[in-house]
């Protein structure tokens, strides 16, 4: 009898239904290694740009391209500064600081109910905004004689210096921010049974917060570039008084020292109010996806 041969052959082993699929991978997550790499490379690449200005500066320094030793190294103003932070200069640092934040912010928070105005309702914007844009274009240090004469030469003649800079730059961007609202998220609104109270409170202001940001961070800028003028008002103390007596005395690397530290000053304050806005608005990115 032939001898049968029965091939065996590997039987696969029962492993159960299959695996259920697998969910689509979503979105990367906000503000993850990708995101601060991104803010490390900007910050780096910022960095380089204020080297490349101070090696210009030495550079231009050391060639004596202004003549009579008038520019200053910039080894001899960082110099000025470290000593004289410990000599007076850091309490008027803090004195203009305040000054700035102070009634930059009495300005934006009067301009911002005269933006709404503005915006939401077009009989006023057509009776108001020719004299916001008229008093807009007016420098502040050209007010610094009227002020003087209304309000003398305290603390509230600064003040109210520091405060129509920044009045009048908020009104505009408030005014055009909210001007600039879709009609579609205030018909929503209506539809769902808003009245214009509600509409006002609950889609207009919402839409507002990042104008109104932007706003602050433009009147700060306007704030510190009008120091200057405002600390022109017999002021003793500030880094505006710095310069302006430092010039007097034709010190100049103490004038670079006292501009070097305002826009310092004005660069945290940026800073730290684009840090507010990113937490404050984050809906807004959300939104755009």
């Amino acid at each position: 009898m032939p001898e049968v041969v029965i091939a065996s052959g590997r039987q696969r082993p029962d492993t159960g239904p299959p695996p259920p699929p697998r969910p689509p991978a979503g979105p990367a997550k906000r503000g993850g290694p990708r995101r601060g790499l991104a803010r490390l490379r900007g910050g780096l690449l910022g960095l380089a740009g204020f080297l490349g200005l101070v090696l210009v500066w030495q550079i231009t320094a050391a060639a004596e391209v202004v003549g009579n030793g008038l520019l200053p190294t910039p080894g001899t103003v960082f110099e000025v500064i470290w000593t004289g932070l410990g000599n007076g200069l850091a309490n008027d640092v803090l004195i203009s600081s305040r000054r700035v934040v102070v009634w930059v912010s009495v300005g934006i928070a009067a301009a911002v109910p005269v933006g709404f105005l503005l915006g939401w309702f077009p009989i006023a914007r057509a009776a108001l905004n020719p004299l916001v844009n008229f008093f807009r274009a007016l420098p502040p240090i050209a007010l610094v004689p009227l002020v003087i004469v209304y309000f003398g030469i305290g603390e509230l003649a600064r003040g109210i210096i520091l405060m129509y800079a920044a009045f009048f730059a908020t009104v505009v961007i408030v005014f055009e921010g909210i001007a600039g609202i879709e009609d579609k998220y205030v018909r929503a609104a209506q539809t769902l049974g808003a009245n214009r109270i509600e509409v006002l409170t609950r889609v207009v202001l919402p839409f507002s917060v990042p104008h109104i940001l932007t706003a602050a961070r433009v009147s700060l800028g306007i704030g510190w570039a009008s120091l200057v003028a405002a600390e022109l008002v017999a002021a003793q103390d500030g880094l505006g008084a710095v310069i302006q007596n430092a010039g007097n005395f034709l010190d100049i690397p103490r004038v670079y020292a006292g501009i070097i530290l305002i826009g310092l000053c004005a660069l945290v304050m940026d800073a730290v109010l684009r840090f507010i806005s990113v937490r404050l608005v984050r809906w807004q990115d959300r939104g755009t996806r």
